[in-house]
């Protein structure tokens, strides 16, 4: 387990989402809970619900670039964590930021690609940039498998296929693969951890049916980058946010006619 003393500052590269369940919202909720600290830098600003996204707010690429440089050169970070980036431009433009002022710093990349409702949040034509810019810069890489299946190639439908997809995943230059495995038939949820050390990891419980699991992909994310900034093992600080999202599942508040948000402030420990 990790010191309580030791915050770990984790930077957001992230959208917002309106409705709170997901994005930066759901990012600074879980860090908080979680005993890191969290800044951010917003890429997108979206119009959202727990139904949809109904509109997105373009940020200038710039001024994502300014919020991660002073955030960087003034608080620091130790461990950064990218959600949605949804064109080419902001990636390259994370790209460079990450080189300039944060470099050394690890980087959990979760390839934010549909919204729980089904809405698009990655271009097509922008997932060659995030393997190609990101992908090596990735410390851990946490995609579901609708994205991994995007990002492979492949059809996974086994654990199995799973392994087979996060070993070709780590290829593409990440330290670590989470690959999430919720979207598998069966009422057991299994994830899987693989290193590029070959460290092989793997996590199961039982599926808790609900529709209350608007923000997991980003909940997770965040908890496992709190974790790795506040120096414990990979392997514990994905343990300690598959818990951590599990109970904020259970205890969810039930909101929303949609797929509903997490209890991100459940006690916990």
């Amino acid at each position: 387990m990790h010191d309580r003393n030791v915050p770990g500052r984790v930077l957001i590269i992230a959208g917002s989402d309106s409705g709170g369940g997901a994005g930066i919202q759901a990012d600074i909720k879980t860090v908080t809970a979680l005993g890191g600290y969290a800044a951010t830098a917003i890429t997108a600003l979206t119009a959202q619900d727990t139904h949809t996204v109904h509109a997105i707010q373009e940020v200038p690429e710039a001024f994502i670039s300014q919020q991660i440089t002073v955030v960087a050169d003034d608080i620091g970070a130790d461990c950064v964590k990218t959600g949605m980036l949804h064109r080419r431009s902001v990636i390259e433009c994370v790209a460079e930021a990450l080189d300039a002022h944060l470099a050394g710093v690890p980087v959990v990349i979760d390839p934010v690609m549909v919204a729980k409702g089904g809405a698009r949040l990655l271009d097509g034509d922008t997932t060659g940039s995030l393997m190609s810019l990101l992908l090596p810069r990735a410390a851990l890489l946490t995609p579901n498998l609708p994205e991994a299946e995007v990002l492979t190639g492949m059809t996974i439908t086994t654990v199995a296929d799973m392994e087979r997809a996060a070993e070709k995943l780590l290829v593409a230059g990440p330290r670590a693969v989470l690959l999430k495995g919720g979207h598998l038939q069966g009422p057991e949820l299994t994830d899987l951890l693989l290193t590029s050390d070959g460290e092989r990891h793997v996590f199961s419980g039982q599926r808790i049916d609900t529709r209350h699991t608007h923000g997991t992909g980003c909940t997770t994310a965040s908890a496992v980058a709190c974790g790795i900034a506040q120096a414990m093992p990979l392997p514990d600080a994905v343990a300690r946010a598959r818990d951590y999202v599990r109970k904020a599942i259970l205890t969810a508040p039930g909101l929303g006619g949609g797929h509903g948000p997490l209890n991100h402030g459940h006690t916990f420990g």
